[in-house]
């Protein structure tokens, strides 16, 4: 018990100084800040990030983050600049520089070439008069002193107070530009949220010869053979011009039986439900969940203009498309 206390102790002490190194930033943010937003937006090209160690795994993540919010960026690992990644930065860029102490030497090495490309630096650092931070056009001060390591060491807050920095300047960027759930997804077309608004009924919805359909004046055992071949659990019916007038379910089957009918002579009409709940083609498959949701139905019938079946889906259909 003793020994799980102290694992406690330490782990609520970093935690409490990390969220103080991020909390300290809001007296940190200034015109830098600022003047950095205003040149990644005047950028052509990317946004050029790089650093070192723990500085370049943070930078990886920002750059994940800025491209997948609307803003074009990749990470270059400053050690590879130097053996011919430099020929990945173009003059079209903006480079954001990682560096807690602001003397990394990797990076110190390639500064001299960006500065000669003449194209904006942005640092990331916790002294402002380092050589990194002076060379810099604009320096986005982390003002980390201490670690949350008890050693004072390993990279703790000063990497918790980079990410936070990062992650301000894509969501900073993000509301300037605009971009909106609809952007995102494009960004993120394998995603839940990607399938949810990307993916269209028609993408989805079964077409041709599988959609399940009979006429009005069907027997009901021959409506029952259609909707036994096409496995949706349903069949539109349709008048004589091929417009939808009605759906025949399992639900329907059931309350048709209890009514004691003559299956035989009984045409599709009759047992029918004529209220039919339909959707276009070219509206969003989450759309279509909710209709179905909110309606409490299992089956949906696409139509086109006339009212003519272009294609029917069913609950099982979304979940397979990873809508549900």
């Amino acid at each position: 018990m003793p020994q799980q206390n102290s694992y406690l102790h330490s782990a609520r002490k970093t935690i409490q100084l990390e969220a103080q190194a991020v909390k300290d930033l809001l007296d940190l943010l200034d015109h830098n800040f600022s003047a950095s937003c205003d040149a990644i937006l005047s950028c052509k090209g990317r946004v050029i990030v790089t650093g070192m160690g723990k500085s370049g795994h943070i930078g990886n993540k920002i750059a994940a983050t800025l491209a997948s919010t609307g803003t074009p960026a990749f990470f270059v690992h400053p050690g590879e600049a130097s053996h011919g990644d430099m020929g990945m930065i173009t003059t079209a860029d903006v480079v954001l520089a990682l560096s807690n102490s602001g003397e990394g030497a990797e990076i110190k090495a390639i500064l001299p070439l960006i500065k000669r490309m003449d194209i904006p630096l942005i640092s990331i650092t916790s002294y402002p008069n380092s050589t990194i931070a002076k060379m810099a056009d604009f320096n986005l001060n982390t003002g980390v002193q201490t670690e949350a390591c008890p050693l004072n060491l390993a990279p703790t807050s000063s990497t918790t107070a980079q990410l936070a920095i990062g992650d301000a300047l894509a969501l900073a960027l993000l509301d300037a530009k605009g971009f909106n759930a609809q952007d995102f997804a494009f960004s993120h077309p394998g995603g839940q949220l990607g399938r949810k608004l990307l993916l269209k009924v028609e993408d989805v919805m079964h077409k041709g010869e599988f959609i399940p359909k009979v006429e009005s004046n069907t027997l009901l055992t021959t409506a029952l053979l259609e909707v036994t071949k096409k496995r949706l659990g349903m069949t539109t019916v349709t008048d004589d011009q091929g417009a939808l007038i009605g759906i025949f379910t399992d639900g329907d089957l059931r309350r048709a039986l209890d009514s004691d009918i003559d299956l035989k002579t009984t045409t599709i009409d009759r047992v029918m439900t004529k209220s039919t709940t339909v959707i276009e083609a070219n509206a969003l498959a989450a759309q279509a969940l909710l209709l179905m949701q909110n309606n409490g139905i299992g089956q949906l019938v696409i139509v086109d203009q006339q009212r003519r079946p272009i294609g029917a889906l069913n609950m099982q259909d979304l979940l397979n498309a990873g809508v549900l």
